[in-house]
């Protein structure tokens, strides 16, 4: 009698619930499982996110953005995992736990749907990257550069050094202009009006000579000269070139109005101006001579 209590003493105070929570008794037993689930879950997570990290770099995949985000993606999903099964270890029933909360998991999932919208933008622009740190995109009529993509926004820098953060849902719910998606080649325009008593094909020759002589155009494409039409005052040209960087697009675009105009200027081709004639009849105009004295011939 007294080697049985020896021998199953330990063993009935190790299963003795020690409380209750939420109806269910907790024992030793459930405690040490319960951690052991949460040890093995963390290990199996960095066992797991060096391997996908050893992966991606094997196949070339070296960017940090991806790798970090993909490692968190794997992080969260093992966890819950494991968290789940913890949980069924002290002898919950998440089924019953979950109807009996669902009120309060209808108005949690409300609160939450942008975030996990965003959630999930994230992973769709992990696995299409279509979009990756370095882009150049516009986005709501904005030109920025992407510097980093977490798991729930994208952070980008505007050409006024200023922050900006974009949720991921934004970017795969609207048109998104990335100008550096194939290759980075961006196409440069201006336009310039010229008087129409101006020879059209000394013109062309003049803007082609100007774009040609320009030594930070891509040479990839050739310049365009374009005769776009015939405005009130001016015959309009447009001018395009293509460079390596559309990020200082606005630098460059200044560099080619000066080069249109110190060629326009050296060739005496007028720049035109919006003029305006003005026709009286012969009353009108003897009134206003009258008045003022004005010589309106």
């Amino acid at each position: 009698m007294q080697v049985k209590e020896l021998t199953n003493g330990p063993v009935g105070w190790f299963r003795e619930n020690l409380f209750e929570f939420a109806g269910k008794g907790i024992a030793p037993q459930h405690l040490v499982g319960f951690v052991f689930v949460l040890f093995v879950t963390f290990w199996l997570s960095g066992v797991l996110q060096r391997l996908v990290e050893r992966t991606f770099r094997a196949r070339g995949v070296t960017k940090a953005s991806t790798i970090g985000t993909s490692r968190r993606l794997i992080h969260y999903s093992v966890v819950l995992a494991g968290f789940s099964v913890a949980l069924r270890v002290l002898g919950f029933d998440l089924t019953t736990l979950f109807a009996t909360g669902a009120v309060l998991a209808v108005v949690v999932g409300f609160a939450m749907k942008n975030i996990a919208e965003n959630f999930v933008s994230g992973v769709i622009l992990l696995l299409e990257r279509s979009i990756n740190p370095g882009d150049v995109l516009m986005v709501d009529d904005e030109v920025v550069r992407v510097e980093t993509m977490g798991i729930r926004a994208t952070i980008a820098r505007t050409r006024d050094e200023e922050e900006l953060i974009i949720p991921n849902s934004t970017l795969v719910q609207t048109a998104v202009k990335n100008y550096t998606l194939a290759d980075s080649l961006f196409r440069l325009r201006t336009t310039v009006g010229v008087a129409y008593e101006s020879d059209m094909g000394k013109v062309r020759r003049v803007l082609e000579e100007a774009c040609h002589q320009i030594a930070w155009r891509s040479k990839l494409r050739e310049a365009r000269v374009h005769l776009m039409g015939f405005g009130n005052s001016t015959v309009d040209w447009e001018v395009s070139v293509w460079i390596q960087d559309p990020w200082y697009a606005p630098r460059y675009r200044s560099q080619l109005n000066e080069a249109v105009w110190t060629a326009l200027a050296e060739s005496k081709i007028t720049i035109a101006f919006p003029q305006l004639d003005l026709h009286l009849d012969p009353g009108a105009r003897a009134a206003l001579q009258g008045q003022g004295g004005l010589d309106l011939r």
